[in-house]
């Protein structure tokens, strides 16, 4: 605990080193402050957009979209995993298909969800979940292989059936790395969320409303704020999901995340 502290601390003050460092060069005309705004003009341009009722409810929309998101990847996810981890020859058939779907990037598929689905909040939701999918499915995977032999061999000895082993073994092993599947996904699934209301700035969210009273009039300290934005939050959901790991999982040595 101390030394999660003192690594806390150290990080605070090498961001407030580092916001100094940009406010002056921002002051001093290092970098152009047109396009590179200072913090303090980037903070007060936020008191401003949170006052304004439409940017909250875009940052409301796009932040609940983004729980949703997580929660459904996680869903499908998970079981897929484990069923895929426990039955080898599911996995290696399934193994071709997997990995010629997975490295299409979300964006690409947006004209296909839109025709598909409509142009809607489930446009950005069905490609981020789409891409949420993976690290978790892959973490829980390789969680599977890291289950200790003799643990699944005494439950066996006690004739206890593959239904209970698989909830009472096997699931309790595998959430750490569930648990860093999750953390990584929350960071893609903000990346695409985002990126579709960019690139779709009819819509509402976060993003739409930076493409539109940003970047179509040139203002780009509403531009850079919202990026600052983007990163702050992520940050911060960064920062809750590796506490719970930490607090959950302090048994396993897989959860000691910092």
């Amino acid at each position: 605990m101390r030394k999660q502290r003192r690594a806390s601390v150290r990080g605070l003050i090498g961001l407030a080193g580092f916001l100094v460092l940009w406010e002056l060069a921002s002051r001093t005309h290092i970098v152009d402050p047109r396009f590179v705004p200072a913090p303090s003009t980037m903070a007060g341009e936020l008191g401003k957009l949170f006052s304004q009722p439409q940017f909250t409810a875009d940052f409301i929309a796009t932040v609940l979209a983004w729980l949703i998101v997580i929660l459904i990847a996680t869903g499908i996810a998970l079981p897929l995993g484990m069923l895929l981890g426990s039955i080898p020859g599911l996995r290696v058939a399934t193994s071709a298909i997997i990995e010629f779907i997975r490295p299409v990037p979300a964006v690409t598929l947006i004209p296909v969800v839109v025709v598909a689905f409509g142009d809607g909040a489930q446009t950005k939701i069905i490609l981020a979940v789409f891409t949420s999918i993976w690290p978790i499915l892959f973490n829980v995977i390789y969680g599977l292989h890291e289950v200790d032999p003799q643990h699944v061999d005494t439950a066996q000895v006690f004739r206890t059936g593959r239904l209970r082993v698989a909830f009472a073994v096997k699931l309790p092993a595998v959430m750490p790395f569930a648990m860093t599947g999750i953390r990584l996904s929350a960071a893609m699934s903000l990346i695409t969320i985002l990126s579709t209301e960019f690139l779709d700035g009819s819509g509402i969210g976060f993003g739409a409303y930076v493409y539109n009273t940003g970047e179509v009039s040139g203002n780009m300290v509403i531009v850079v704020t919202g990026v600052v934005l983007a990163g702050f939050l992520g940050y911060l959901v960064n920062l809750a999901l590796t506490a719970m790991q930490n607090t959950w999982f302090a048994w396993s040595p897989e959860s000691r995340v910092s």
